[in-house]
């Protein structure tokens, strides 16, 4: 009997991969139990397809090239924009509920940097919970599909071959366990948890970053991370977040007197609206989201997950501005790979967020992380059917140390205070030395190798471009370059392709 692929993470690229395999087998592992921990489940915004009138593919193309800042690849724009409204028809097909208008077509919302309103909303902003809901439902009942719930996967196991053989994995009991499989699919998201002041999960640290980059796989624009600008400051770990629908029925973005701190440019790009409420914050005035006039009393119904997030933080905003910040909210850069999905390593792949295949570039537009998740967890299931290697054997592998939670919470501190909204080489220094100083004390953890990642590769672009501000290099290099960072954490820039 041929081995099974094995697939490691279920949001909404693992999930949809695995339901697209079908009949083939297919191990399902997941850290946590289905439906926690997971990013999608905390997608607000909704998907971006190009339905609405006047709107086209092309045109979503073009704004997600333009978004990019350069480092966006055509082929990734062009496979999103187009085949994500067969996605969502079949999302639709199992029931997910997306708004509809007065004709039964779906209803079409504005966000950031879009020419057009394209974002399929669905109850407001429960988009993430409600298709990972019916995702979650489907996979239960998928009968090629065997869940391994609560074992998470600690390292990657080399095969004789010099690709991959499969994982090591921690049962819930603690057990280790090895699994081998023909083809390895990872979809563990991002690495937004490394900074303290994030809407991520906390355990989204690029632990699939750190355990490829170990195996000799290519790991591609760490650097690039998006800030949204208007995570909730409610204290929390992770920080709540007041979608950007919000600004698209309206809300505007204040300081502490009632004035713009964007000068009206609230629907511009992330990066460009990220900045400005940081300089807020930074000069004292004080960044809010107003909602008053624009949502109003309709915010329990209209938002319902914002909603509750300010109420429980004893913030009414039908009646006051929602204090905000910048916090660290998707990672644009991580493991290399094709449009397929396809690493650098032999029978390894890797889909959704932790995956960099060139769609976001240097900054993702918004809503085009759920339909990335369909459009290329699709793809990859494709390509897996007919993909072959030869015979392998699978051969040891060792376990990362664990950081202690001390050590976490002040590398993820330092990552917000040094690689966040804006940088500069004197911080990016320091971040480094304080990196090299924990690698020396605790070893080759995951979280060091990861954060070293980001930092040198920050370190190593001298421009300003997308989500990567540099203060001492503000301007944008008249090239677009990739950084790439082989095993030893050497950050090397090549042409973009």
């Amino acid at each position: 009997m041929p081995r099974p692929i094995l697939i490691i993470g279920a949001g909404i690229a693992g999930l949809w991969t695995a339901l697209k395999l079908a009949p083939q087998p297919v191990i399902l592992l997941t850290g946590a139990p289905l439906g926690k921990g997971a990013a999608t489940g905390w997608a607000q915004g909704g998907v971006a397809v190009a339905a609405g009138p006047g709107d086209s593919a092309d045109a979503h193309r073009q704004d997600t090239l333009a978004a990019g800042a350069g480092l966006t690849r055509p082929e990734a724009a062009r496979a999103l924009a187009s085949g994500i409204s067969g996605e969502i028809k079949a999302l639709r097909a199992l029931g997910v509920p997306f708004e509809e208008d007065a004709d039964g077509q779906l209803a079409m919302g504005l966000e950031a940097a879009h020419s057009f309103p394209r974002i399929a909303h669905i109850k407001g902003d429960q988009a993430g919970a409600l298709i990972l809901e019916t995702l979650i439902r489907e996979v239960r009942a998928a009968p090629h599909i065997t869940l391994r719930e609560g074992w998470y996967a600690t390292a990657l196991l080399p095969a004789t071959d010099g690709g991959c053989a499969g994982v090591v994995a921690r049962t819930p009991a603690g057990d280790r366990q090895t699994i081998t499989a023909r083809q390895t699919v990872l979809a563990t998201g991002g690495y937004g948890g490394l900074f303290a002041d994030t809407t991520s999960p906390r355990g989204a640290r690029g632990q699939a970053m750190a355990m490829v980059a170990r195996l000799g796989g290519e790991i591609r624009n760490p650097e690039f991370v998006q800030f949204h600008p208007t995570a909730i400051c409610t204290g929390a770990d992770p920080l709540p977040l007041a979608t950007e629908a919000l600004r698209g029925d309206g809300a505007v973005l204040v300081d502490q007197t009632g004035r713009s701190i964007t000068a009206g440019q609230d629907l511009a790009a992330r990066d460009i609206v990220a900045r400005a409420v940081h300089r807020a914050l930074q000069t004292g005035g004080g960044a809010y989201l107003d909602a008053r006039r624009a949502v109003g009393e309709r915010f329990p119904d209209a938002f319902p997950g914002v909603f509750a997030a300010c109420m429980a933080a004893g913030i009414d905003p039908r009646r006051n501005p929602i204090p905000v910040a910048p916090a660290a909210h998707y990672t644009m850069g991580g493991i290399a790979t094709d449009i397929d999905g396809r690493t650098t390593i032999g029978g390894l792949w890797a889909v959704g967020e932790c995956a960099c295949n060139g769609l976001h570039g240097a900054n993702r537009l918004a809503s085009n992380s759920l339909a990335e998740g369909l459009v290329f967890g699709h793809r990859a299931a494709k390509a897996l059917r007919s993909a072959t290697r030869p015979r392998f054997t699978p051969l040891p592998a060792s376990e990362p140390p664990v950081l202690p939670r001390i050590a976490l919470n002040g590398l993820r501190r330092a990552m917000s205070d040094l690689a966040g909204v804006t940088r500069n080489e004197a911080g990016l220094r320091d971040l480094i030395s304080r990196i090299g100083r924990l690698q020396a004390r605790y070893g080759d953890a995951n979280e060091i190798r990861v954060a070293g990642m980001i930092a040198q590769a920050a370190l190593a672009r001298t421009e300003s471009r997308g989500g990567h501000y540099r203060e001492d290099w503000p301007q944008t290099a008249a090239r677009a370059i990739d950084t790439r960072l082989n095993p030893v954490l050497e950050a090397r820039l090549v042409a973009a392709e």
